[in-house]
């Protein structure tokens, strides 16, 4: 049996993998609206929120994760904790400006400026002072939403400040997601995760699914996740063009 330091909780991997069966399914949607020539609607109605709840799971899963993590680290070092989120914040933050080049190159209009590997690589770092409020984040991460939803009502004559949440008239990127209010989510997604997962252990009673070949399959997508991020998108443009040639 595995140490319970080094224990994978199957069902966030599986939830994890579920989000990313749904960003792939709706980017393909995108893709063949933008490159494909098709005229499907991917920015209003039922597929605006499809993705909007496929990045707000993914999300608050990134917060719990970083609970699991820090109960971790806590056991095995007590010190240079917060050299770890650094590095790890940054890694995932030039990952996003690599997205951000390749866009920049390939599209130009629409590129994307704060994306959502901008917006955890970030996080992970701004949640280390928030790691220790444990069950209080709640209230910051609901004042961080609600500022954030506000602020989509009001727009800029710069652009300096797009990575906060505030937009310059007639803005647009491909992928947005900036602090306010997805910051408030990596908060709530802390909260959620000292309630469920407290010091490294299961909080509630559940069913050991994980050798489900289905639930195999979605928890190794949710293992690999970022892996797939970056490179399902061209996989899916490649698929694309040579479908319509």
């Amino acid at each position: 049996m595995a140490n319970k330091l080094e224990q994978r909780f199957w069902e966030l991997d599986f939830m994890r993998g579920i989000a990313i069966f749904m960003m792939i399914l709706f980017h393909l949607l995108y893709d063949l609206d933008y490159f494909g020539g098709y005229d499907l609607n991917v920015h209003s109605g039922f597929w605006l929120y499809f993705g909007r709840a496929t990045a707000t799971i993914f999300i608050l899963l990134v917060g719990i994760s970083l609970t699991i993590s820090y109960s971790r680290a806590k056991k095995k070092q007590r010190k240079r904790l917060y050299r770890k989120y650094l590095k790890r914040g940054l890694k995932i933050f030039a990952w996003g400006l690599v997205i951000s080049i390749a866009t920049w190159l390939f599209l130009r209009a629409g590129f994307v400026v704060f994306g959502v590997l901008h917006l955890i690589g970030i996080s992970i770092i701004m949640a280390y002072p928030f790691l220790k409020l444990r069950l209080w984040n709640l209230m910051p991460g609901v004042l961080f939403v609600s500022l954030g939803l506000y602020l989509k009502n009001y727009t800029l004559g710069f652009s300096w400040l797009m990575w906060l949440g505030l937009t310059p008239e007639h803005f647009y990127t491909i992928d947005y997601f900036p602090i306010l209010p997805w910051f408030g989510v990596i908060l709530i997604g802390l909260f959620l995760g000292y309630m469920l997962y407290p010091d490294c252990t299961r909080r509630f009673n559940l069913c050991d699914l994980s050798n489900s070949a289905v639930i195999r399959l979605l928890c190794l997508f949710g293992r690999h996740s970022l892996l797939i991020y970056l490179i399902h998108q061209p996989v899916l443009i490649a698929i694309i063009y040579l479908w319509v040639l």
